[in-house]
């Protein structure tokens, strides 16, 4: 249970209006309950009403908070002034790829447990396959923006710009036909071309030219920088396109 602490008063004013609630006006008055505040809980139900307030302060945003007749700002500012970390949105960040593999891993596990078996091969088989069929999916949320990103480093798309828009498409159908254990001879075939040319055009781009740049690989419109973890998405498509030649092939 949240408890206030005596004595703590603070002031907010965030939009309340019929067709929008502001996001960090909840979020302040969150920390600030959980920092023990009284809340003064001022809404801004109309445009006319916020500008107004907005022009009084000489502030151009909302929420706003006053704590002891001192105005702290917004969100960020009041996290700041609880000693709380503030996310910089153009900070380079391995969460969104982490966040992948981490689920990727835990739906493999899930998938054998639910056929009966915790096979430890499969489960590394489906964590690949399942892998390729999530980045897949952040891939082709947005292809404009991925192809954008992914022309600026890999050497195929270069090349031939095409490649840039298939190159989801042939991530998913790979991905869908490997957790399905079916038609080995397109699958492996499609993830060995795409995991090696993504190889070989990150380590040239990261190794070789020394060069800073974004990763393409969960979308054209994240931060994660490319390095050692997209390599690595990259050798596993090879792995797993060697290793389903394999089964096939051996008795």
């Amino acid at each position: 249970m949240l408890m206030t602490t005596p004595g703590k008063k603070a002031v907010l004013y965030r939009m309340v209006m019929k067709d929008h609630i502001c996001p960090f006006g909840l979020k302040s008055l969150d920390l600030l309950k959980r920092e023990g505040f009284a809340v003064e809980d001022h809404w801004l139900k109309t445009r006319d009403e916020t500008n107004r307030f907005q022009q009084a302060h000489g502030v151009d945003t909302t929420p706003q908070t006053f704590i002891d007749g001192r105005r702290i700002g917004g969100d960020d500012d009041l996290r700041r002034f609880f000693g709380r970390s503030v996310k910089d949105p153009a900070a380079a960040s391995h969460a969104p790829v982490i966040a992948v593999f981490s689920m990727t891993a835990l739906m493999s596990v899930a998938a054998n447990w639910a056929v009966g078996s915790l096979d430890t091969l499969r489960t590394l088989e489906w964590f690949v396959a399942f892998s390729m069929c999530v980045l897949a999916i952040l891939k082709l949320r947005d292809l404009e923006s991925f192809s954008n990103m992914f022309l600026g480093y890999d050497l195929l798309a270069r090349r031939w710009v095409r490649y840039a828009y298939l190159y989801p498409f042939g991530e998913a159908l790979a991905g869908v036909l490997m957790v399905a254990g079916a038609l080995a001879w397109l699958a492996a075939p499609v993830a060995l071309l795409i995991g090696t040319v993504g190889a070989w055009s990150v380590f040239q781009a990261v190794y070789i030219e020394k060069r800073e740049l974004k990763c393409a690989c969960v979308g054209g419109d994240s931060n994660v920088p490319l390095g050692f973890i997209s390599l690595t998405e990259n050798l596993m498509m090879v792995a797993m396109a060697v290793w389903t030649v394999a089964k096939a092939i051996l008795p």
